[in-house]
């Protein structure tokens, strides 16, 4: 029956990747007699697909283009994990973003309209991959967060056990108030986007009491029912979504910023990146580098580390300390300097 099966899925994906196959030509791929081939389009008809007989000399089979084929047969909890997954996917491996998302197209395009639906309601940003164990979040509640994003509905919640990314307060049952404090109006946020970062997720949204754009953790935070009224997007204080989140969570609120260019795939610099900087692709062996420190003769220094040809790209500060830098080891790297070492070097060095 496992044969059975998986020369079926072999079958199908053959008819699909070209418009006409000869029996012979698909009985010798699949390694079977053509009398099997037609056991097995027979099969295929039994379970919905449309797989039409060709007459001609080289007479085969061909599956009609344009028709709808029968939907998979997906649970609820089963459609949500693969929009989730395929949409959370790694980037650390090449390619596998585009891959995933023309999967996702895929699954999506076969499933019936009421999972199809669902899928749409989670359109998720994941900026970077898992680190560390994190909590666990329902599924029900991303596709509650999810269905408001996509609807322009005002998100009404309790946040609980903490403050979100932006430093709002701690909620009042975190820090021990009352039940009658408690008991305090919900939160209210025009929900922009759910974003997965370092293994937790959160909703990125305007506060509409704090007038300000501000990060939640979902799983601090629960939603009330019903939903508030629709309102019109606004636009993001960054050119994406991605952008944004690696700001506010990845930049140490350092005074010193700036940017260099760097002769170096961008792959190889954001493996030592962390947290101290951005980085951009700006070809095969080059990138540009947003970075932050204590000092702008620190944040020279740092450029340096990486070992590769660079551009200081601004602002003055940040090349003013790299000129003084420069100089300031040229003359560490003097003979007389290097001599003055050797003469005091101990006996036997």
């Amino acid at each position: 029956m496992a044969d059975t099966a998986g020369r079926l899925l072999t079958l199908l994906s053959l008819l699909q990747a070209r418009r006409d196959w000869p029996g012979d030509a698909l009985a010798g791929r699949l390694g079977v007699s053509p009398r099997t081939v037609r056991r097995d389009v027979d099969r295929l008809r039994e379970l919905g697909y449309p797989v039409r007989a060709t007459k001609g000399p080289d007479g085969g089979y061909r599956l009609d283009a344009g028709s709808e084929l029968p939907p998979l047969l997906f649970d609820d909890e089963q459609a949500i994990a693969v929009a989730v997954a395929l949409q959370t996917t790694s980037s650390t491996v090449a390619g596998i973003d585009e891959a995933a998302a023309r999967a996702l197209a895929t699954v999506r395009q076969v499933m019936p309209a009421r999972l199809r639906g669902r899928i749409d309601a989670l359109q998720v940003t994941s900026v970077e991959p898992v680190r560390s164990v994190a909590p666990r979040v329902d599924t029900s509640r991303l596709v509650e967060i999810g269905s408001a994003i996509q609807a322009r509905q005002v998100l009404r919640f309790d946040y609980d056990g903490g403050s979100d990314a932006e430093g709002a307060p701690r909620s009042p049952s975190a820090a021990g108030a009352s039940p009658a404090t408690q008991l305090r109006a919900p939160r209210r946020t025009e929900p922009h986007h759910l974003v997965t970062w370092g293994g937790r997720w959160y909703v990125l949204g305007w506060d509409l009491d704090r007038e300000d754009w501000r990060t939640y953790r979902v799983d601090r935070l629960t939603p009330r029912v019903p939903s508030g009224p629709r309102f019109t997007r606004r636009a993001l204080p960054a050119p994406d979504v991605a952008t944004y989140i690696a700001e506010r969570f990845a930049m140490p609120r350092w005074p010193c910023q700036g940017e260099a260019i760097l002769a170096a795939p961008a792959s190889v610099v954001g493996q030592w990146v962390g947290a101290h900087g951005v980085v951009e692709a700006l070809g095969p062996d080059r990138c540009r580098v947003h970075g932050t420190s204590w000092s702008w003769g620190g944040l020279a220094a740092w450029f340096g580390i990486f070992d590769v040809d660079l551009e200081i790209v601004g602002p003055s500060e940040l090349v003013e300390a790299a000129v003084v830098l420069a100089r300031r080891y040229a003359r560490a790297a003097l003979p007389s300097n290097l001599t003055a070492r050797t003469d005091v070097a101990p006996e036997g060095a």
